[in-house]
């Protein structure tokens, strides 16, 4: 036994002997980073001084470690991608890319990584970017603690800030985009954490993926994005201590969920958007301890949504807390807290002793007819709300709270 531990460490030994150092400055024997990558072999360290490199197409095939010191720029003079990284296990840290080519034809990133695994990417400053990170084939990678931007304002000419295609058991966490096309974006990803990222000022969403199955996404910020957040064709789905805020305009909601199946959204915040939650054939899902606040409309059911269960969330001086497209209702509502409730509690329990009908023969109409928003608060609207309450003809009969909770859900 002795004798196997003394050739392991021997090899370690070995190992860290042989890997080396190479320091890259303008007064350095090595002046560039391309240079650098052609003299490492497995294991080195690359360290780049502060300074202006400009250079681009510099592909990494070898397992290394590149840093840099106090932020170096590489300057990619909008001829293509800058980085393209082919191997396992690598380390990136501590770099400022600027001025990434753009293409209509041509994915240019500030870093791809293809057909990777085992590898780490952070403090990183990413702007006047196409794509920031592009990472495509990969698994078990970290991307966390970078700032990516760009000044783009034309969706069709804009890239996604932190793109991933078909890949798994990935981490993204604590790192803040704004300004791309989408902030976040996702297609054929599974088993990946998202947490503590802040994804503002997109052009299109904060956060969009497809056809991602058994993620989780907690504790991201998703703010003023052109259309919000996007969720689609995807199940097995965890989102909860979200927050969704600002996103505001004709076509803009919080979080936008299509053809999602077995999912649990729960501790989220709903904040002045236009729509809080915007749900099209979701099925199995359960939404649980969510505050909704100040939004046009806190939920709109376009149809196609069976067995989910909204239970123990706040619904907070929304314009219009429920909006349904259809007279059938297969959800359960069940111990919501909403301020448009006007009943009472004889019984001192905490819980409403008489039903509440969320839905409302306005929302109806203006599902119909969108100028008659313009009626909003008036005495006509509240004679016609109460009439469908008595004696629902046009809304969902069977769409109430029997148990609406008196008080706030903590």
């Amino acid at each position: 036994m002795k004798k196997y531990l003394s050739i392991i460490s021997l090899m370690v030994f070995t190992l860290a002997v042989s890997a080396k150092q190479i320091v890259v400055c303008s007064s350095c024997s090595v002046k560039s980073i391309q240079k650098a990558i052609d003299l490492s072999t497995k294991g080195d360290e690359i360290l780049i001084k502060e300074g202006i490199y400009k250079e681009h197409d510099l592909v990494i095939t070898k397992q290394i470690s590149i840093k840099g010191e106090n932020h170096p720029t590489i300057d990619g003079e909008l001829l293509g991608t800058v980085f393209s990284i082919k191997t396992d296990s690598f380390l990136m840290s501590g770099l400022k890319i600027i001025n990434v080519g753009h293409s209509y034809t041509k994915d240019f990133a500030a870093v791809l990584v293809s057909k990777s695994k085992d590898f780490t990417i952070s403090d990183m400053i990413l702007e006047k970017v196409f794509f920031g990170f592009l990472i495509e084939k990969s698994k078990k990678g970290i991307i966390e603690n970078n700032f990516v931007s760009s000044e783009n304002t034309d969706e069709a000419g804009a890239g996604n800030g932190i793109h991933m295609w078909h890949c798994f058991d990935m981490t993204v966490r604590n790192n803040e985009v704004h300004n791309m096309r989408d902030g976040i974006y996702f297609e054929f990803v599974k088993r990946t954490v998202i947490y503590d990222n802040h994804s503002y000022h997109n052009i299109r969403y904060g956060l969009h993926f497809m056809f991602s199955n058994n993620n989780e996404y907690y504790r991201n910020k998703f703010e003023n994005n052109g259309a919000g957040v996007a969720v689609m064709f995807s199940k097995f789905i965890k989102m909860r201590d979200n927050k969704f805020i600002l996103n505001w305009g004709t076509a803009s909601y919080g979080l936008l969920l299509k053809e999602i199946y077995d999912a649990e959204i729960h501790n989220n915040t709903f904040s002045d958007n236009t729509i809080g939650i915007n749900i099209e054939g979701s099925t199995r899902i359960n939404y649980s301890h969510n505050t909704f606040k100040s939004n046009g409309w806190a939920i709109k059911v376009r149809g196609a949504c069976y067995k989910n269960n909204f239970s123990e969330n706040n619904f907070i001086q929304n314009a219009f807390d429920i909006a349904y497209n259809s007279k059938l209702n297969g959800n359960r509502f069940d111990k919501n807290y909403w301020t448009e409730y006007t009943g009472y509690d004889l019984d001192k329990d905490g819980v409403g002793d008489i039903p509440y009908r969320p839905v409302k023969l306005f929302s109806y109409v203006v599902n119909q007819t969108p100028e008659t928003i313009v009626l909003l608060r008036s005495l006509f609207v509240d004679i016609i709300n109460f009439s469908e309450k008595i004696s629902p003809v046009f809304t969902p009969d069977d769409l109430m709270d029997n148990a609406p909770s008196m008080f706030m859900i903590e």
